[in-house]
């Protein structure tokens, strides 16, 4: 049968045959409220965050998580709205949410269950593995890697992205987080992307995946999308997976380029789902644990063990009203090792990437760069400084050239600059930083 079967489908058969359980416990609905689905007989048997099969009278069923526990029967949150439940119908417990990677995910749209989204089937992998995983030993991972080439001068000189690092971008609806993490995800290099789309519409996953992305870029890229209408619980699961999916190419010594898009609906799909097991939100309309499962996300990602590759973590980042001080936004900066800030007023202008320079920070600085470009970068984050602070007076027409050297530069600087930062390169980080002490020699604020 072996030497005759194929060799993929004989790998996949044996691991959903592993996966069957050899029995299931059963139990029974005794009440519901509309939202949660209360069951008996399952007290024993199941731990939180099981999954549930509700098998109603009419021979349809309905998924769902254990939520609460308690020693008279088990809390069960649905995937979708209770409607049709009686009493007495039967329950089932599923166990734990495991997925199975495998090299030929790559390439392919699935849920956060391992399922596939793009139409095709999947092959599942030998060994079946729990989305939540702890992040590896602090003292025993290895320290950030070199730069990375972005596609961008600002991203090469002033704000790099290394490998290892997490890094956040941070923005207002419409000012082009979506995009920039599109065009970042096209030009770094990494054996692997891994891209999470949280609460996204639809339309939006089709877009990205197939136009945003093309076929000839997807083939190096795995897609785990739960869409605005999922259910809480699916939508929460969805980076978590895509972590998942990180780990496991990262275990294998590849390097892996992680987008979650965003954080933001992935925190707000925690709190339905705490709010609903009676956690009193606290947090400006946030429960207590969002920060710990926040954190603990972000921790899973950078540098690995010796041994192992590195995760290279994007984490997008929905500012409500463009206050950075907003909880999601104030939580990750904490954990993160660095924040770029897309700044309305630039996207306005049809300035992007809309990167607000000053507000924005690369933690692996100076470490990234050698003394020169350092000096570089420090000279050109102060004539930026100059002229933001300036730019009233400017405006309003009160300021005369030759009266301050150093702001005569920083406005001879912004020109030149503006177009720097918003270029779309192909070149090395080398001619990036090039292209920037040239800024600096038109200006005068540069000897040759």
């Amino acid at each position: 049968m072996e030497r005759t079967m194929n060799k993929p489908v004989l790998v996949q058969l044996k691991s959903k045959v592993s996966d069957i359980a050899r029995s299931r416990a059963v139990g029974r609905v005794i009440s519901t409220d509309g939202h949660t689905i209360r069951i008996a007989g399952l007290e024993e048997e199941a731990r939180l965050g099981d999954r549930l099969r509700l098998f109603r009278s009419d021979g349809t069923s309905l998924t769902g998580d254990v939520l609460c526990l308690s020693g008279d029967g088990v809390t069960m949150l649905p995937d979708g709205p209770p409607q049709r439940v009686a009493l007495g119908d039967r329950v089932t417990l599923s166990g734990r949410v495991r997925i199975f990677p495998d090299t030929s995910w790559l390439g392919r749209v699935i849920d956060p269950f391992g399922q596939p989204l793009d139409g095709a089937p999947l092959i599942s992998g030998p060994s079946g593995l729990e989305i939540d995983n702890d992040p590896p030993m602090g003292g025993h991972r290895k320290p950030l890697g070199a730069r990375l080439q972005t596609g961008f001068h600002l991203f090469n000189t002033i704000l790099p992205i290394v490998r290892g690092q997490r890094v956040g971008i941070f923005a207002g609806a419409g000012v082009g987080k979506s995009t920039l993490l599109a065009n970042l995800m096209q030009s770094i290099e990494a054996d692997v992307v891994v891209l999470a789309l949280v609460g996204e519409r639809s339309r939006e996953i089709n877009d990205f995946t197939q136009i945003v992305l093309r076929e000839d870029r997807l083939c190096r890229v795995v897609v785990v999308a739960a869409s605005a209408d999922a259910a809480p619980s699916t939508r929460l699961r969805c980076p978590i997976t895509a972590m998942r999916l990180a780990e496991f190419f990262r275990d294998a010594g590849q390097h892996v380029l992680l987008f979650v898009d965003s954080v933001t609906r992935f925190a707000e799909a925690h709190r339905e789902v705490a709010a609903t097991a009676g956690e009193f939100p606290s947090l400006r309309g946030f429960p207590p644990s969002t920060p710990a499962q926040i954190s603990k996300m972000a921790e899973r990602a950078g540098p690995g063990l010796t041994g192992t590759g590195d995760i290279t973590a994007i984490f997008n980042v929905l500012v409500a009203a463009s206050d950075m001080n907003e909880p999601v936004a104030d939580m990750l900066k904490g954990v993160l090792d660095g924040h770029f800030v897309l700044d309305r007023k630039l996207a306005d202008q049809g300035r992007f990437p809309a990167v607000n320079i000053l507000q924005s920070v690369s933690r692996s600085l100076p470490e990234a760069a050698d003394s020169g470009e350092n000096d570089l970068i420090v000279r050109a984050r102060r004539l930026v400084a100059k002229y933001e602070g300036s730019l009233p007076l400017i405006e309003a027409g009160l300021y005369s050239a030759g009266t301050d050297t150093q702001l005569d530069q920083a406005i001879a600087f912004h020109g030149n600059f503006s177009d720097f930062a918003l270029s779309r390169v192909t070149c090395t980080i080398a001619e990036s930083f090039a292209a920037l002490r040239l800024c600096l020699l038109r200006c005068g604020a540069l000897k040759d």
